[in-house]
């Protein structure tokens, strides 16, 4: 069996996990209530869970006989962190290109 570590973007890169992610963004849930509306099962749920606790996006805790699930906020600054240092090497790229002199002036 190969593993791969798969790091936030790439964990949020399927449909299912944004969508799971999302939910959880708006607070902790149980695999149940996860799965709720969602066209796969709770197993299904449980292993995009697994891929998202792996790449540092989710934490899980227990609660009696459930496992509740919640935004890491740790994993999701790092992600914040990059994603901002993408938007400021943009825009000074931006603002190189608009301050070079045009050829013929």
């Amino acid at each position: 069996m190969t593993t791969y570590v798969i790091d936030g973007w790439g964990a949020l890169g399927d449909p299912t996990r944004r969508t799971i992610f999302q939910r959880l963004v708006a607070g902790p849930r149980s695999v149940g209530e996860l799965a709720r509306g969602l066209p796969i099962s709770r197993p299904a749920v449980s292993q995009h869970l697994k891929v998202l606790r792996e790449a540092g996006l989710v934490v899980g805790h227990r609660a009696g006989n459930r496992r509740i699930y919640a935004v890491d906020r740790e994993g999701l600054a790092e992600l914040r962190a990059e994603l901002d240092r993408y938007w400021n090497d943009t825009l000074a790229g931006y603002q190189l290109a608009v301050e070079r002199p045009q050829r013929g002036e």
